[in-house]
């Protein structure tokens, strides 16, 4: 679902109860924070009620998401400096402009994000013009072709009797592949 779609239409009406459980109304069913975490990543527009005070609780249940998101590891997206910063900010006479710059600074990054995505892509080409694993698949294939020859009963023999390769071409051969395999493992050290 796009974003313009989601807007268009009512959002998804999430409750949540005594036992935090989470229902999603529109699918009938019981969510975790993960599916929310999916919808929002999909696109879908969602509110979140408390199912027996019938409080909007959706920042809440976002801002939970986002410290499961922070605690699994791997990718944090809040360093700690802008955390401290933006606790400081609470009780601030300038805390109340705080969530319309965010809000407008995360519209803009959003808006450029594919231009953003595109520059990196072409900033990694032109740190690494090839692909390496291109270039070892060439190698690889080089390397296929000179063993099947070597080995291949049709290939044209060289010196010897009609169909028989000659030892001395098959020894140069031989050779050949074990330079091109000592330079591929050269290459992988690297």
């Amino acid at each position: 679902m796009s974003e313009s779609q989601a807007s268009n239409q009512a959002p998804i009406t999430i409750k949540k109860y005594a036992n935090r459980r989470l229902y999603n109304t529109a699918t009938s069913s019981y969510v975790t924070l993960d599916h929310l975490s999916q919808m929002v990543k999909d696109g879908a527009d969602f509110v979140v009620y408390d199912a027996k005070s019938g409080d909007d609780i959706t920042r809440s249940v976002l801002t939970q998401i986002i410290v499961e998101e922070e605690g699994k590891g791997g990718q944090n997206l809040l360093p700690i400096s802008f955390l401290r910063q933006l606790i400081g900010f609470y009780g601030d006479s300038l805390g109340g402009l705080v969530p319309r710059y965010l809000e407008y600074s995360m519209q803009a990054f959003s808006r450029n994000e594919q231009q953003m995505r595109d520059s990196m892509r072409n900033a990694l080409e032109g740190m690494f013009p090839f692909n390496p694993f291109e270039e070892m698949s060439k190698q690889n294939m080089a390397l296929m072709e000179s063993a099947m020859k070597m080995f291949t009963p049709f290939y044209p023999a060289q010196g010897g009797e009609e169909g028989e390769p000659n030892i001395d071409v098959l020894q140069v051969r031989l050779n050949a592949l074990q330079e091109q395999i000592d330079d591929i493992s050269k290459n992988k050290k690297k």
